[in-house]
């Protein structure tokens, strides 16, 4: 059902907790199954996501895709980071099955918001339809 890659990201969390004092937050949930994600990423002065971490309450899948998009955006600066879709990390993952796509695929929308929240804390709330443009929020 799951691949490899997914159990190992779900066994094995990478990025699991808070950054402290984060520049960024973002939260999302899925009402239908439960799944909660919150992102807290910390951006350098050249706009690049030095740190993140996540909190997940949800499936195993939901874990997995949490863990696969916090390495799949350190070091990116926030417009590559924005460019990562729901279905990028799936893909990354080996793919998720069709029943959890919908529900516990949500962590690239938790990171856009973390980058808008971002964006928005730092005077520059202008920016949020550029950088976001490729986002799906």
């Amino acid at each position: 059902m799951y691949s490899e890659l997914v159990m190992d990201h779900f066994s094995n969390p990478r990025n699991v907790g808070e950054v402290e004092d984060p520049d960024g937050v973002g939260q999302v949930g899925n009402p239908t199954c439960g799944d909660i994600m919150r992102m807290t990423i910390k951006v350098d002065d050249a706009d690049h996501i030095t740190e993140i971490k996540f909190k997940t309450f949800g499936c195993g899948a939901a874990v997995a895709t949490s863990s696969m998009v916090t390495e799949m955006v350190v070091g990116k600066t926030l417009e590559e980071a924005a460019e990562i879709s729901n279905r990028t990390v799936a893909e990354a993952l080996g793919g998720l099955p069709p029943q959890k796509m919908h529900c516990s695929n949500l962590a690239a929308d938790a990171v856009h918001l973390a980058i808008e929240d971002y964006l928005t804390k730092n005077g520059r709330s202008d920016e949020v339809p550029k950088v976001l443009k490729k986002a799906s929020l």
